[in-house]
């Protein structure tokens, strides 16, 4: 099968499409003929060794000290389920499926556990669509609701409104009846409107810290406020939710505990069928869509990841494997 691989960390352009051994499933495993994948912010930190602060060693640990133990990119995935290891009950061969694989995703196939994050693919949603939810959906479901314990009627701040997981965090955020300020650059104010934020800030001429409004959550997805920061624009029982922090952060959130105020919240999003549901179920409802910016083939994702670490993107930028390797 065609996959891009990831032989050692570097720039984009250590990413190649190879011809590798297609993977077979095992015992309560799927095989999935994938359609469409993606790039994430996750991808292309793991890709260039990224990680920040006191993370770093930890990073390499997980991801490979020397070079990547997991040799093919991409997390997000959807296509066909095209076989069954022994004891799967759940799917069925010719299911379209979609999920959070953490691994494997560009690439025209991959096996996942038939317990892990799959779920059906809902009638109606495209592949593309599908593969667009998984990170920046769970991402933001999961910190929200359940590390933010975001209720109808609070005040949120997003930063990076815009971005891969902002743009869920806003219409999660209103979807649970809060009132939503996002912030992004001001050639998005429409856009992040359109998704649901009452408020739009433009970061590059205001202060989102000025103003004197106090707010329930401050969830930042681009890592525009440290804590003290965010104190300032914080009820006294709120919570700073930062997706990217690095050692300090992870001090001031033990201070926090011990000293009052607002929470800092330091977790890691975990990924499952029952959240992957719970989104299919939103966006049924009409309360999220999936969001989409830029999709390319599966030869030119060296291109999709340079384009995501630029940190201007709106949305998902899907990989489309179908396309980008003929059979």
């Amino acid at each position: 099968m065609k996959a891009i691989v990831l032989d050692r960390y570097g720039p984009p352009e250590v990413l190649q499409l190879a011809e590798v051994e297609a993977p077979t499933p095992a015992s309560g495993e799927l095989l999935v003929k994938v359609a469409a994948s993606s790039v994430t912010t996750a991808d292309w930190r793991i890709r260039a060794a990224a990680f920040p602060g006191i993370l770093w060693l930890p990073g390499r640990l997980m991801m490979g000290l020397f070079r990547p133990k997991n040799r093919i990119p991409g997390g997000e995935f959807a296509g066909v389920v095209a076989a069954t290891g022994d004891g799967v009950t759940k799917f069925r061969v010719g299911e379209r499926v979609f999920g959070f694989c953490g691994h494997g995703g560009n690439a025209e196939y991959l096996t996942i556990a038939e317990s892990g994050a799959v779920v059906r693919t809902p009638d109606g949603m495209s592949d593309q669509e599908a593969a667009a939810l998984p990170f920046g959906g769970q991402s933001a479901l999961i910190f929200l609701r359940d590390f933010a314990a975001l209720r109808v009627g609070m005040d949120v701040l997003i930063l990076g409104a815009s971005g891969g997981v902002g743009v869920y965090a806003v219409q999660i955020a209103r979807a649970f009846g809060a009132r939503v300020t996002g912030v992004a650059s001001g050639a998005n104010a429409a856009f992040v409107r359109d998704l649901g934020a009452e408020t739009f800030v433009d970061y590059r001429t205001e202060d989102p810290a000025a103003g004197g409004r106090l707010y329930d959550i401050v969830f930042d997805a681009v890592g525009a406020f440290d804590y003290a920061k965010a104190r300032r624009v914080l009820k006294k029982d709120g919570a700073f939710v930062p997706l990217n922090y690095v050692g300090r952060e992870i001090l001031q959130s033990l201070l926090a505990r011990l000293t009052g105020g607002p929470r800092l919240v330091i977790a890691v999003s975990g990924d499952s069928a029952e959240n992957l549901q719970v989104l299919c179920d939103m966006v049924a409802a009409g309360q999220i869509r999936p969001v989409i910016d830029r999709t390319y083939p599966l030869d030119r994702v060296a291109e999709a990841h340079a384009y995501v670490e630029t940190r201007r993107r709106r949305g998902a930028v899907i990989i489309d494997v179908a396309e980008g390797s003929p059979a």
